[in-house]
């Protein structure tokens, strides 16, 4: 028969209970104090598992289950961080649940669109090409637009007065073939300097370096500039840089694709009504972006934070958030033009690109709800 506790032992056992709590709260202090330091502004953040958003309670029923969307903690990816903060990209989901998955660089997000671990995904025109193009047309579409702009040259003041400065400084873009490393070799190219596409050696020197650390390199003075997106650009003008160049000036009707909405072309065989669903929430995210430009800066910045653990500061997003277009059309000519460029600076062969394009769902978004189609720059899926 047990022994009944005394006042004693019971003090006892509860002083022992507490002492286990607070040891195992004061080793997990470091971890946490660890997860949060490696939080930084908006591209910083790190590559997050995936997270269910859940469904809408009573909503329609689709095809699939759940969906599967990645995207970037960037502000050029507005769409996807506010139709997911504001719930209404789930809202025309209905009953089908939004799991979502935030990626730092595209190869890894094609990789798991091409793997089947992702369905749909915000990314890059250069990611999209190459992996489009490396699948031999098989693994993804690009189904909508999302973003235009939003890339800046910025330049230590001190050491870059104009253009010309540039030749003989090191000056940064993300990853060697990427949106806008192919963008600044082409216009090196145009200003008749010559660079080696591989090394990145040459009249001007071209140094690959992840977003995340661009603004430390730059404070050290190991770069002199970098031709970088938002909001990345603007947080090397917070710390002492000049806007030299928006690469929005260099394109016709000052507009370029800098972000795509992609599907599994699997994804997109088997389950259209849920594409169609994802893009209807996109259209009407677009819309109240346009229409609430303050609170949707005050939503990414929300999303950012949730996604980050650190929200931008106002003098960051502040100036980034207007020098970003955001569209429902893919521009697809521009995508075409950035393929060229990439030819020319001998990063890749020349691709087939018939059938990267798969519109037919956007467009049916777009005419429901009386807007114009877009066009595919002839190269759509036949």
């Amino acid at each position: 028969m047990p022994a009944t506790a005394t006042p004693r032992t019971t003090r006892t056992r509860t002083a022992r209970t507490a002492l286990r709590r607070g040891l195992a709260a004061a080793a997990a202090l470091p971890l946490l104090i660890g997860a949060l330091a490696s939080c930084g502004y908006g591209s910083q953040a790190q590559k997050d598992e995936p997270k269910a958003a859940g469904s809408a309670a009573g909503g329609k029923k689709l095809s699939a289950s759940e969906v599967r969307i990645g995207y970037f903690p960037n502000l050029t990816h507005a769409t996807a961080l506010v139709g997911l903060q504001e719930g209404l990209i789930q809202k025309e989901l209905g009953a089908t649940a939004v799991k979502t998955q935030a990626f730092n660089a595209g190869p890894s997000e094609i990789e798991a669109l091409n793997g089947g671990s992702l369905d749909i995904g915000f990314i890059g025109p250069s990611p999209a090409l190459n992996g489009y193009v490396k699948s031999k047309g098989s693994n993804l579409r690009i189904v909508s637009g999302s973003a235009s702009g939003g890339v800046k040259l910025v330049v230590n003041p001190a050491k870059i007065k104009t253009l010309d400065d540039l030749k003989g400084k090191k000056i940064a873009t993300p990853q060697k073939g990427n949106t806008q490393d192919v963008a600044f070799l082409n216009w090196i190219s145009e200003k008749g300097w010559k660079v080696d596409p591989e090394s990145g050696k040459g009249d001007v020197s071209v140094v690959r370096t992840d977003n995340k650390v661009t603004p430390d390199a730059f404070k050290q003075g190991s770069i002199d500039g970098a031709w970088v997106p938002e909001p990345t650009a603007s947080k090397l003008v917070s710390d002492g840089g000049t806007v030299l160049l928006d690469e929005t000036s260099l394109w016709p009707d000052k507009k370029f694709v800098i972000t795509n909405v992609i599907v599994s072309q699997k994804f997109l065989k088997e389950h259209p009504d849920v594409v169609e669903a994802v893009l209807a929430g996109t259209v009407k995210t677009n819309e109240w972006i346009n229409a609430n430009p303050d609170k949707a800066k005050a939503s990414a910045n929300a999303k950012l934070a949730a996604d980050s653990g650190k929200p931008l500061d106002a003098n960051i997003i502040d100036p980034a958030w207007p020098s970003i277009a955001i569209t429902d059309d893919p521009l697809a000519a521009t995508l075409k033009t950035q393929s060229e460029w990439a030819v020319k600076a001998k990063l890749i062969e020349q691709p087939d690109l018939t059938g990267i394009y798969d519109l037919t769902l956007l467009n049916k978004v777009l005419k429901a709800a009386g807007k114009p189609e877009v066009p595919d720059a002839g190269l759509g899926a036949k």
